[in-house]
């Protein structure tokens, strides 16, 4: 026989519920009991059988890393950094599992490699190897105090993060309503991303730095000096054309995506491909014009 004893009823009830999910006959499902007045989750039997073992370690690990993981990443954010709004609490969570499922590469290097998950399951297997009664917050405290530990590294980067990108949509707002205001310079722009931003009228004819450098508005570089790029994001705006058709090999470039999120329906991002189009159609205009 083996009990948890947990420290609340929610939590007895969670583990009990997700236990029984994973029992394969009904047989099975009655060796296993809830003492609800006392928090236990009860296995009974002098032994188990090493598939109904399996089957709890397994669930019993699965709780740890799935389900309460959840609630202690909500708990740190609430206790260690005060984070007490539900809605700002789920963003950040979301944050940490984009950087834990690799989506987040640059954030990646930042986590140490624990080997959580054979650290985890050594500590289950040690702990269900007699059949004992054990304290769940005592299990928690003596044997996964590195993976808590590693819980709170997680949050805490991702709370960088999630400041890093509320300042960002604070700056896209901003410079959104600057644009607002502005009259258009030129209607229509052309934006060649290769190795450096190459900017064209609308008759395709390359417009030089120095001619990009006049139109900046300074007081975007005087007010923003830190977020405004005035290779790109400053002409752009002081220019504020109508329409951008922006020509890269990788729409999810970073400048790509801000350039998209401040102009928002003015940009059509198009392939090199649609660039030679473009060449193209300008080379026969051209031609037609010195044969006239």
């Amino acid at each position: 026989m083996a009990e948890i004893i947990f420290q609340s009823k929610l939590d007895a009830e969670k583990y009990y519920d997700h236990l029984l999910k994973y029992l394969p006959n009904i047989n099975d499902k009655e060796t296993i009991l809830l003492i609800e007045d006392r928090y236990i989750v009860k296995i009974i039997g002098s032994f188990l059988s090493i598939e109904i073992s399996s089957i709890v370690k397994h669930a019993f690990y699965e709780f740890i890393t799935n389900i309460k993981r959840d609630d202690w990443f909500r708990e740190i954010l609430k206790n260690q950094y005060f984070y007490d709004d539900l809605e700002e609490q789920q963003q950040i969570i979301e944050i940490i599992y984009s950087i834990l499922e690799g989506q987040r590469e640059d954030l990646t290097v930042f986590l140490k490699d624990s080997n959580e998950e054979t650290n985890i399951k050594a500590a289950i297997e040690y702990i269900f190897q007699d059949n004992i009664s054990f304290s769940f917050d005592s299990f928690l405290k003596f044997r996964l105090r590195p993976y808590l530990q590693s819980l709170e590294s997680y949050v805490e980067i991702a709370i960088d993060e999630y400041k890093l990108e509320q300042e960002y949509q604070i700056f896209v707002q901003m410079l959104r309503e600057f644009l607002l205001k502005r009259e258009p310079k030129i209607d229509l722009l052309h934006l060649l991303f290769d190795e450096e931003i190459t900017f064209y009228n609308d008759q395709f004819v390359e417009m030089k730095r120095a001619e990009l450098t006049r139109l900046i508005d300074r007081k975007l570089l005087v007010n923003h000096p830190v977020y405004v790029d005035s290779a790109s994001i400053a002409p752009l705006l002081s220019i504020a054309p109508t329409t951008i058709f922006l020509y890269t090999k990788d729409p999810d470039e970073p400048l790509v995506r801000t350039i998209k999120n401040i102009f928002e329906e003015r940009v059509t991002i198009k392939s090199f491909e649609a660039l030679r189009e473009v060449n193209k159609w300008v080379e026969n205009q051209h031609s037609s014009e010195n044969h006239a």
